[in-house]
This record gives structure tokens, C-alpha cells and sequence, in this order.
């Protein structure tokens, strides 16, 4: 059975939501890639509409996503959990059982730039650059994340 991948960012309406459908668009439909935020203040909500409208422009379609806020058990359901920021790293180890729950979890960035730690910045209060360079960084690191699941 192929991997199942989790996205986390903060509230899972920028970030993460973007990321999940630039992995999905990677992988095969055998692969499960889903996305959730540290924080609840937007569960059951659309992505953001600039994040909307950034993956329509580069061909993807992620209107079918609702936002949802990170439980304990997504340890359990998924192989590989990547985190946008420092910050959401620290917040799902907090949250995680064991020494093997904590090591499925990296940052997602850590794939193209190894051991530097850097944070996808969040593009909430910029303007439609920020979603597109998001869009850039994140589309990167799941071409790489992609091809190590392929091998």
C-alpha cells in the first residue's frame, strides 16, 4: 500500500492546502495526501481564495478541500507528516505520543534546502505574490518528496 502524507500549516486554508494539491497532483491516486492546520478557527472552510485561484492558475483545482484542525490520531493514519513552519513543527511534536510519532514528522522545506530549517512564509496578510511564490516553494519540495515515494 503506497504512503499515506499529511500537510500541516497553521490554519489549512494557504499553505498546507496548496501543498496537499500540488502532492496529489505528483503521486498516484494509490498515494493518500491530506491537509490540517494547528489551529481550528477555520475548520469546515474553503481554502483561501488567493490560494484557490494561485493552484487554478498552475492547473490545479483544490475547491473540494475543507480546512480541519490537527488531531492526535493523524499519527496513527499517516506515514509522513510535513510542516510548513518552525513554529507548526513545534506545535504537532507537542502533540505527538512517541518517539515514532515524532519522527514522521519534518519540515517540509528541510527536502530542498536539507538541515536549514526554513520556514514556507505564510502569505495571509501579503498580497497574491506571496501565494505564488508559496506556490513555487512548495511545488519544489513536493517534486522532491514525490520522487523518494517513487523509488
Amino acid at each position: 500500500m503506497a504512503a499515506k502524507i499529511l500537510m500541516v500549516c497553521l490554519g489549512n486554508i494557504c499553505r498546507s492546502p496548496l501543498a496537499e494539491g500540488i502532492m496529489r497532483s505528483k503521486l498516484s491516486e494509490d498515494f493518500i495526501v491530506d491537509s490540517a492546520g494547528t489551529g481550528g478557527w477555520h475548520a469546515g472552510e474553503l481554502p483561501d481564495k488567493r490560494s484557490i485561484s494561485t493552484a487554478k492558475n498552475r492547473g490545479l483545482d483544490i475547491t473540494n478541500q475543507r480546512a480541519r484542525q490537527f488531531k492526535k490520531s493523524d499519527f496513527d493514519t499517516f506515514d509522513h507528516i510535513f510542516v510548513m513552519d518552525n513554529s507548526n513543527y513545534k506545535d504537532v511534536l507537542a502533540l505527538a505520543p512517541n518517539e515514532e510519532a515524532k519522527s514522521k514528522v519534518k519540515l517540509i522545506l528541510n527536502e530542498i534546502f536539507p538541515n536549514e530549517n526554513v520556514d514556507v512564509p505564510d502569505p495571509y496578510y501579503g498580497g497574491q505574490d506571496g501565494f505564488e511564490n508559496v506556490f513555487d516553494m512548495l511545488d519544489q519540495a513536493c517534486e522532491e518528496i514525490a520522487r523518494k515515494l517513487k523509488q
